[in-house]
């Protein structure tokens, strides 16, 4: 399974040093998600990351950015859902039904099916579906190794969005929540590594 770090919607103290330690620790992809931040706040995190990890940030804002600094690519959503006018490696997009993920098969480089498992950042937001309607588009084909699970996601479910048929899987709140509170980098890295080892396993 492939890994994908999203990062906080706020930006945290010494941002750019942390998503270094990741890249350092074997993170391949990164979903830099800022939806309320401008264009130079965004080109100043940017900045502050490694030149080397470049090609392993996705955009879900300013997309712009992308040709300036060689990223590799862009995510769709709702506040911006179509790609830019310009020839991007990689583009992904967020569904939130089983319908949007059908619709979209070979259009995209992956995308995001959610929520899968009940939200760990968003309080109150559960699971949209069952097991058995996952297993079934799981059998029909339709959630396959180009579609990623998120919706708190975890160590200790990871393997079972791998048992349901997903290729990958997007972390959000289970990296970030406590670091907010504590600010506790070396934490943060050891549970970011518990993730790496449950989706090698």
């Amino acid at each position: 399974m492939e890994l994908v770090v999203i990062t906080s919607e706020k930006f945290l103290p010494g941002e750019a040093e942390i998503l270094n330690n990741l890249f350092a620790n074997g993170l391949m992809r990164l979903h830099l998600r800022k939806p309320g931040a401008g264009e130079a706040e965004l080109r100043e995190l940017i900045a502050g990351i490694g030149r080397a990890y470049y090609d392993r940030i996705v955009l879900h804002d300013h997309f712009s950015l992308v040709g300036e600094f060689g990223l590799a690519g862009v995510h769709l959503n709702g506040r911006n859902p179509e790609p830019p006018a310009f020839p991007v490696a990689h583009v992904s997009r967020s569904c939130h039904s089983i319908a949007e993920v059908a619709e979209s098969a070979g259009r995209y480089g992956y995308v995001f099916l959610s929520p899968i498992f009940d939200s760990i950042s968003k309080s109150g937001y559960g699971h949209a579906f069952t097991t058995a309607e996952l297993l079934a588009a799981r059998e029909d084909g339709i959630i396959n190794e180009r579609v990623y699970a998120l919706g708190g996601i975890g160590a200790d479910n990871i393997n079972d969005a791998g048992r349901m048929g997903f290729g990958g899987v997007a972390i959000l709140g289970a990296l970030w929540q406590n670091y907010q509170e504590s600010l506790d980098a070396d934490a943060l890295i050891r549970k970011f590594q518990s993730f790496m080892a449950e989706v090698r396993r």
